[in-house]
């Protein structure tokens, strides 16, 4: 088992991931923004005080805060750095046209383009590794059974190709043991192959708990096969580009499984972690070396951008729905609706961050050394 890194490492760790992060997003807003000649006040990398900046020819300011934990663009005619508000029109500039004034679809496709740059970033991290490290490849094809596992009582046998799983695509043994890995405990259909010909049966995966390197504890779903050796194939950058497609989007069904399962309640509330475990998780990937940590970007990235879609005000998703429902009545929310949107929002966030830290803090042990002490 491996020493956890120290804390001054972890927090570097954590800024170096997050920090470039949320600037490619906020890149993102800035050049789709730019596309439709949206003026921008400013580009702030990192919040607080300014501690050096620069203003470009179109007048937007550029600045670098003093707290690097990420960024935030703030338009010609938003009330707030972390806008995107609704509000009355304002006019051109000579920085460019005001973001309320353009129409409702080029808003949209401006706050849609936030998400969309943190899925290209993961795009392009997965591609570079598979053009540079070769193409990951294991058939589904099940070598080998745990007795009396789920696979076994079943009826599975070797030789059978898993096609999919609870509806999932599994192609690769890597997409099987991710699918299977999220449903502890789940009823689940499994599509195979078996003499050529394609059968069906119900399987309740197994729940058990793993450690990792570092000794922390996830509770995994287990089928209880065994897959083939993994190969690395050369392939082209173009060929990269769409690997590194299907990777991201496979990781962003799984993000979607996952939260899914948490709102359901079929996942346990406290499993839900927040930013001490991300820095935790940045800092022990960061220790591992420079693939582990890149591989964790491509990773939180992903869950950025799909965060970031979650149908909640405040957040891009909300923007979007708020924005579509101007399209379809051809006028503005209220300002009293959006105003109680935005409220809600925030509480429910609010709210979440506050259980993912308890959750984290429990992950650390303090709870159990704040129950020692008072008993």
């Amino acid at each position: 088992m491996l020493a956890q890194p120290p804390a001054w490492f972890i927090l570097l760790a954590f800024i170096a991931a997050i920090g470039p992060l949320v600037i490619i997003h906020e890149l993102g807003h800035y050049w789709v923004a730019r596309m439709f000649r949206v003026g921008a006040d400013q580009f702030s990398m990192g919040f607080g005080r300014e501690i050096a900046g620069w203003t470009d020819k179109r007048g937007t300011r550029w600045r670098v805060g003093w707290l690097p934990l990420g960024g935030y663009v703030k338009f010609v005619g938003d009330t707030d750095p972390t806008s995107l508000e609704h509000g009355n029109a304002q006019p051109s500039t000579a920085k460019g046209e005001s973001f309320q004034s353009r129409p409702p679809w080029q808003r949209f496709l401006i706050i849609l383009a936030g998400p969309v740059a943190n899925f290209l970033l993961a795009i392009a991290i997965f591609a570079t590794f598979f053009a540079i490290l070769g193409m990951p490849r294991t058939s589904s094809e099940v070598t080998a059974i745990m007795p009396g596992g789920p696979a076994a009582t079943a009826g599975i046998r070797i030789g059978d190709r898993i096609t999919s799983i609870d509806n999932r695509d599994t192609s690769t043994f890597e997409s099987v043991t991710q699918v299977v890995a999220m449903r502890p405990g789940t009823p689940v259909a499994i599509n195979f192959v078996r003499d050529g010909s394609q059968r069906t049966v119900r399987v309740s995966l197994a729940s058990v708990i793993e450690k990792d390197r570092f000794g922390q504890e996830f509770r995994i779903g287990r089928l209880g096969i065994y897959g083939s050796k993994r190969e690395f194939v050369d392939i082209s950058p173009i060929a990269a580009i769409g690997a590194g497609t299907d990777s991201t989007l496979r990781l962003i069904v799984a993000t979607y499984d996952g939260i899914r399962q948490l709102v359901s309640g079929k996942r346990d509330l406290k499993e839900l972690g927040g930013p001490l475990r991300m820095a935790q998780m940045a800092g022990q990937q960061a220790s591992l070396g420079l693939i582990d940590f890149v591989s964790m970007l491509a990773f939180f990235s992903i869950n950025l951008g799909f965060i970031n879609l979650l149908p909640i005000p405040v957040l891009d998703g909300g923007h979007l729905v708020l924005t579509s429902i101007e399209a379809i009545r051809r006028k503005p929310v209220s300002e009293r609706a959006m105003e109680w949107a935005f409220r809600g929002g925030l509480a429910f966030l609010l709210a979440l961050m506050l259980v993912a830290t308890f959750n984290d803090l429990g992950a650390f042990g303090l709870w159990d050394r704040v129950g020692r002490l008072i008993g």
